[in-house]
């Protein structure tokens, strides 16, 4: 009788994970997203496009290995769902890749969609618009070239950047800190710092030696305003019952910078070096375009000028990526830095 009371509840247990599993919406959307792949991979193969456009059996194949990826996370799910505990790290793992699913699904419909209006039925005039296949193009045959450009834009980049997010940190404490400093510095960040790097372009050009160093100088004055003025906030805002209960155990003024108010001005430093490089990534591919003889706005200058729109699609989803890595990369740093606040600001 003990042996049947302790059996039942098991196989109960058991199968209402199995029903669960079944019933879970996510492994409904892994399946979707598979047949989505699976549906734009039947158009490609079998709806002949206007023109003969080449990497087209690549594009099948990519729409295929999606098709597998996506049924793959969804047999994955349904086997940790019915015998991983809930806990698990495992189970957890799968859970993310089950969450991105609708992002599969709405992709497979809607590189389906791009291709149906571009390719086979060429309802958005050419060559303003191409096919995916053009895509797949660019990134195959004109691979040195793109990759060299994103190269040079990421070391012009740092250098901006990091000079730029190095000046508006000193120039933030100096104002956030000391009164003297904020009275000469602060009516010049109010008229200088909202002026648009851009619009410093002929001047830079003028002064500076070379277009890189130019292009660095403007750079840095779009990431140092922001950085320099969420810097001086965080500071102005620590509690002065910091620096008492620090003064009280005989901390001298450079420690009561370097270990009270800059640590506890971090949340608004992050933020404004946050907002420094999407300032800097738009004047970095301004720059490039004026004067930088390489780089992803050279890129799109020279795209635009030859008319091949499918090379500036190109070069535009790598920018895209290029600014979300870097910025994924910066809240990455952030929340290691600063435990205490993961998850409160997310990207």
């Amino acid at each position: 009788m003990s042996t049947q009371t302790q059996t039942f509840p098991r196989a109960n247990l058991a199968a209402d994970a199995a029903s669960t599993a079944r019933h879970d919406p996510k492994l409904i959307v892994s399946g979707l997203a598979a047949l989505g792949w699976l549906g734009g991979a039947a158009i490609t193969q079998w709806w002949p496009a206007l023109d003969d456009w080449p990497y087209t059996r690549e594009l099948l194949i990519l729409k295929l290995l999606f098709a597998v990826l996506s049924a793959g996370i969804g047999v994955a799910g349904w086997r940790v769902n019915t015998s991983t505990p809930a806990a698990s790290a495992k189970r957890l793992r799968v859970q993310a890749w089950l969450n991105a699913t609708p992002w599969l699904l709405a992709l497979s419909i809607g590189l389906t969609a791009w291709e149906v209006v571009t390719a086979q039925l060429e309802w958005l005039p050419r060559p303003f618009f191409a096919p995916p296949q053009a895509l797949l193009a660019v990134y195959a045959d004109d691979l040195p070239r793109l990759a060299s450009s994103v190269g040079h834009s990421f070391v012009l980049l740092a250098y901006g950047y990091v000079c730029g997010a190095l000046a508006g940190f000193v120039i933030g404490v100096s104002i956030g800190w000391s009164k003297a400093v904020g009275y000469w510095l602060h009516p010049v960040l109010r008229l200088v710092g909202p002026l648009p790097a851009t619009a410093w372009l002929p001047l830079a050009f003028f002064f500076f030696p070379s277009s890189f160093s130019a292009s660095v100088f403007l750079i840095a004055l779009a990431a140092a305003f922001p950085v320099a003025v969420l810097t001086w906030s965080g500071v102005a805002s620590v509690s002065s019952a910091y620096y008492d209960v620090a003064r009280t155990l005989g901390a001298r003024p450079s420690f009561l910078i370097l270990r009270v108010a800059i640590p506890a001005a971090l949340p608004s430093v992050f933020v404004g070096l946050f907002m420094g490089l999407g300032a800097s990534f738009a004047v970095l591919i301004v720059a490039e375009m004026m004067g930088v003889k390489a780089g992803l706005g050279w890129y799109l200058q020279w795209a635009q000028g030859w008319a091949a729109y499918s090379n500036m699609y190109a070069a535009l989803l790598v920018m895209a990526l290029m600014c979300s890595g870097l910025i994924t990369l910066l809240f990455r740093v952030r929340d290691r830095l600063l435990t205490w606040q993961k998850g409160l600001l997310k990207w």
